[in-house]
């Protein structure tokens, strides 16, 4: 007659482990908002800086690269800089996805929402 309350416990074991994992999610997405990567190009005289979320915080631009006759490069310079940063907020976001995937027993390439 009792025999289903041993599945029960077990259900509650997994909406536990899900409700804290859920919670982790949530702190990790705010942590996020505060990590910062910077991408470069030109040998570091462009520099791009954003949020592991991908939103750009700020540019460093080293006023030598400006010259009129050159405003392609400079444009394209920028262009590779933002790039750079948003590439590697990318690769940030999934290392770090990836640890607390594989912290809570989960395949480490496991995509969850994001």
């Amino acid at each position: 007659m009792f025999k289903g309350l041993g599945q029960m416990g077990d259900m509650a074991k997994m909406m536990q482990a899900a409700q804290e994992m859920q919670e982790k999610m949530g702190q990790l997405q705010e942590e996020m908002q505060q990590m910062t990567v910077t991408g470069e190009s030109g040998t570091g005289l462009v520099k791009a800086t954003c949020t592991v979320k991908g939103e750009l915080k700020s540019l460093d631009i080293d006023p030598s690269i400006f010259n009129a006759d050159e405003k392609e490069v400079v444009e394209d310079l920028i262009l590779a800089a933002i790039k750079d940063a948003q590439q590697k907020a990318k690769d940030k976001a999934q290392e770090e996805m990836g640890k607390l995937t594989e912290g809570m027993g989960l395949p480490k390439d496991m995509k969850l929402p994001f």
